[in-house]
């Protein structure tokens, strides 16, 4: 589809950055070790220090100026590759409204946001190991500012925000040796706590009621809950297919459903238990890991947010596999469609640096009209399965979310997790 403007056509021209490692070892060296050590949820010394603030640069309107005198809620996706995030109108076809420039952006690893504070947090650099150490940046998304960068001692990956705004449990990184997850203050990137976590700090998952955590580790074959008010681990869901991999839960926190390495599919697990109850293939589907670059086949899941539905995507073959899930717990999910993505993921492109290889991502929409494809940059219609729109930006990127604006002010907001919202 050709771009309907001058700034779609720059977005086009831009968005495809190569990422430059170089520029990640220079910003972790930047992250001067300063002797952290925690308790398990206590303080301790601050694992974080402030560094220089890189302006924002901005082209086109933002969703804060175009709905200052709006009476209705206007929903909008924002789109991470490296170096800013792009703005798409929802409402209007996905049209692109605004382009950010964050030029010090280089390996993104998580986006979230406090809609209390009317802020953007995203982290980037390293993810631990040889990979080095990470940062993050605060943005407010009224005024477009930057507010605050942090850097860490440890790697950084992809975070969640708490429900009252108010805190951010950061991963240390899922090419660490560790399994710590650091608890900032939303306020200002500070180290409050470290709370235990599967090995391999990965992905994470702040619970719809406020008191979970649901942390992913990529080398532990269980998913991790933990209280919010103890940081102490309440829970183990598994043993789990080879690790944790993209997971999200359902809006009573109930299910939970995950992907793992090397497997091409998903299972479903009951968050009160820790039982796993089903392990699902997608029919009609093979995949050779002798000819696929990454190491997680299914790296996208997202569960539709009235719940009857569960998105799995297929990055070998190049497809999207849609499941029934209205009948969980006690009647299995049942594979209803299978979608042909007309960009495929370029996944299995050998040889090519670690954050490179495009394994892809999957959220829907906060109204489930749309499903988003990160690697590909299709935007899928839920109703009718075909692809609607193509973003080169997500092309380039599986960072992105929803935020939704009245007002001139943000209202509401998804993760990138595809969670459900059915309570």
């Amino acid at each position: 589809m050709p771009p309907k403007s001058v700034l779609e056509i720059r977005a086009l021209r831009t968005a495809g950055r190569p990422w430059r490692p170089w520029v990640v070892v220079a910003a972790a060296a930047l992250a001067v070790a300063v002797g952290w050590t925690a308790t398990p949820h206590g303080s301790g010394r601050p694992a974080a220090r402030a560094v220089p603030v890189t302006p924002a640069t901005s082209a086109g309107e933002s969703p804060g100026v175009a709905t200052r005198r709006s009476t209705l809620v206007r929903h909008y996706e924002y789109v991470f590759p490296d170096g800013g995030f792009y703005v798409y109108d929802i409402d209007r076809g996905h049209r692109l409204v605004q382009h950010v420039s964050l030029p010090q952006l280089h390996g993104i690893r998580g986006v979230g946001v406090s809609l209390q504070k009317h802020r953007l947090y995203i982290s980037y650099g390293g993810d631990g190991g040889e990979n080095g150490n990470g940062s993050l940046l605060a943005y407010d998304l009224q005024s477009g500012e930057v507010l605050w960068q942090r850097a860490y001692n440890t790697g950084i990956d992809s975070f969640a925000v708490s429900r009252d705004g108010g805190r951010i449990y950061m991963p240390t990184g899922e090419l660490s040796r560790g399994d710590s997850w650091l608890e900032l203050s939303a306020s200002d990137g500070r180290v409050l706590a470290a709370l235990k976590g599967g090995v391999g700090p990965h992905n994470t998952v702040a619970g719809l009621g406020g008191r979970y955590l649901y942390l992913g580790g990529r080398n532990q074959n269980e998913l991790l809950v933990d209280s919010a008010a103890t940081g102490e681990v309440i829970r183990k869901v598994g043993p789990l297919r080879s690790g944790v991999r993209p997971f999200t839960i359902n809006g009573r926190e109930t299910l939970a459903f995950t992907t793992a390495t090397g497997f091409l599919g998903f299972q479903v697990s009951d968050l009160r238990t820790g039982h796993v109850l089903y392990t699902v293939e997608p029919s009609g589907f093979t995949w050779d890991p002798s000819t696929f670059a990454p190491s997680a086949p299914s790296h996208g899941i997202s569960l539709s947010p009235d719940e009857r539905e569960l998105w799995l995507l297929d990055t070998p073959n190049g497809y999207l596999h849609v499941f029934d899930v209205s009948g969980l717990p006690g009647s299995p999910p049942r594979q209803i469609a299978d979608v042909k993505l007309p960009h495929p993921l370029a996944g299995n492109e050998s040889p090519c640096l670690y954050d490179c290889l495009r394994d892809g991502w999957l959220q829907h929409s906060r109204n489930g009209r749309y499903v988003y494809v990160g690697d590909s940059g299709d935007v899928v219609s839920t109703r009718t399965r075909r692809i609607v729109r193509y973003l080169e930006p997500l092309h380039q990127s599986r960072k992105m979310l929803e935020i939704d604006w009245r007002h001139g002010l943000p209202v509401a907001t998804t993760t990138r997790s595809g969670l459900g919202y059915a309570r």
